[in-house]
C-alpha cells in the first residue's frame, strides 16, 4: 500500500469520523443539509471535496448557511474552485 493513499480521507476512518462530526452544526437547517448530504455522498467524495468541505466547515452557521442558499458568493480562503464545485453539488442535494 503506498503512503498517499493512506494519507486519503476514504481510506481513513478517523479523518472519515472527523468529517461526519465537523457537519454537526448549531443551525438546524446546516445540521440537517450537510448530514443528508454525507449520508448520500460521503462514500464517494473525492479529497479535493474532502478538502472543500473542511473549509465550509471552519465558517459560521450564517455564513455557510448563505453559500449554500446562493445568497453570497464565496470569498476569501473559501473562494476556490473545487469550493464552488462542492457548493454546487450541496445546492442541489
Amino acid at each position: 500500500m503506498s503512503e498517499s493513499k493512506v494519507d486519503t480521507h476514504q481510506s481513513d476512518p478517523v479523518k472519515r469520523a472527523r468529517l461526519r462530526w465537523r457537519a454537526r452544526r448549531g443551525l438546524l437547517e446546516n445540521d440537517l443539509i450537510l448530514t443528508r448530504f454525507l449520508d448520500a455522498h460521503e462514500a464517494s467524495l473525492t479529497d479535493d471535496e474532502v478538502d472543500a468541505f473542511s473549509r465550509l466547515m471552519e465558517l459560521s452557521d450564517n455564513t455557510l448557511m448563505d453559500l449554500i442558499l446562493a445568497k453570497k458568493q464565496p470569498e476569501a480562503e473559501v473562494d476556490l474552485p473545487h469550493v464552488h464545485a462542492l457548493l454546487a453539488r450541496l445546492q442541489i442535494a
